[in-house]
């Protein structure tokens, strides 16, 4: 299937994400770090299916850092930080996982951050980047006040680079699916998507207006539900 490939219907359907990392990755008993963690959903549940595994929480926004620290888990550990300059010594990780979280560092800093993986990553380690795919009904509603046409490419290319290089990486992979995302209502959508912490969208009355009108059409008595189509891409260090 082609990369840009943005029809649901073509992907399979994957509720938990977790699923398609297990199957892909050895995560019982792993030194794991998740890049840009955000509230660290995913991290939480690994740890709760993964006996022996322990986690580091890597997140750059202050707000979100504070809240994942005010609420612990046994073999969990928040730090501050960005991916571009990882405050971890070298080699100190088996997987590494960014999930929808590389296109948002900087564009100038993509190849560093993946430079910074490669340097905590132990020899073998596993690099495991899920992006979403630019297209499909959510996101033409979202990209009214945050497109993001260039940084995603901008992310698969940084990846492509890296790979291209041969001195940390070698592939290891690709897989995509499609993610369902629902919402409540309108109200639910605008809280989670207009005005995050780690990022100003600029929202203005006039665009919540107009994002307001193409997302009023996806929703039903039930709320709101899309389908947003994911690409993963598995790499592994180099030894």
């Amino acid at each position: 299937m082609n990369r840009t490939s943005t029809d649901p219907d073509q992907l399979p359907l994957v509720r938990d994400e977790l699923d398609v990392l297990g199957e892909r990755v050895p995560l019982d008993g792993q030194r794991i770090i998740e890049l840009g963690c955000g509230n660290a959903r995913l991290a939480r549940a690994l740890l709760l299916r993964h006996a022996g595994s322990r986690v580091v929480g890597l997140e750059v926004d202050a707000e979100q850092h504070a809240k994942n620290v005010a609420h612990p888990q046994e073999r969990l550990l928040f730090v501050a930080g960005s991916a571009e300059a990882v405050p971890c010594p070298d080699a100190g990780f088996d997987v590494a996982i960014m999930l929808k979280s590389l296109h948002h560092v900087p564009l100038a800093a993509m190849d560093r951050a993946l430079a910074e993986v490669a340097r905590v990553l132990r020899p073998g380690g596993w690099f495991y980047v899920s992006e979403p795919i630019y297209g499909g009904a959510l996101n033409d509603v979202v990209r009214l006040f945050n497109d993001e046409g260039v940084v995603r490419p901008a992310a698969q290319a940084a990846l492509d680079r890296a790979l291209a290089a041969a001195a940390h990486w070698e592939a290891a992979g690709e897989h995509r699916f499609a993610q369902p995302v629902h919402f409540k209502n309108w109200d639910a959508f605008a809280q989670r998507m207009l005005c995050p912490s780690f990022a100003d969208h600029g929202i203005t009355p006039a665009i919540v207006a107009r994002v307001r009108a193409s997302f009023e059409p996806h929703c039903g008595p039930d709320g709101a539900s899309f389908v947003r189509p994911m690409h993963v891409r598995l790499l592994r260090r180099r030894a």
